[in-house]
């Protein structure tokens, strides 16, 4: 994985399950000396068609957190404008003939 800001990260998928919509990986290398994190996405029930993306990492070294944070914060504005482009195209396409 390359970030926006250059850094490469080596990850391993560690589990990627799609009935719960969780996907589990590690990055390994670089300057950490453990790294393991998890995306899901949950519907939400009060807003039919939202969901609701939690984005979970454990690091070490902990000095490292906020840079970490930074590029998680940068990877969550990536995908939801991705989706959001898509979302905005999906309602633009003409009606199938």
């Amino acid at each position: 994985m390359t970030f926006a800001n250059g850094v490469v990260a080596r990850e391993l998928i560690v589990d990627l399950d799609d009935t719960a919509r969780r996907l589990v990986w590690s990055a390994v290398g670089g300057r950490l000396t453990h790294h393991n994190a998890s995306v899901q996405v949950f519907d939400e029930a009060d807003d039919e068609g939202a969901c609701r993306l939690v984005w979970i990492a454990d690091l070490l070294p902990h000095a490292m957190a906020p840079a970490i944070a930074e590029m998680i914060e940068q990877g969550l504005q990536a995908m939801k404008a991705a989706l959001e482009s898509a979302e905005s195209s999906r309602h633009n396409e003409p009606p199938p003939v």
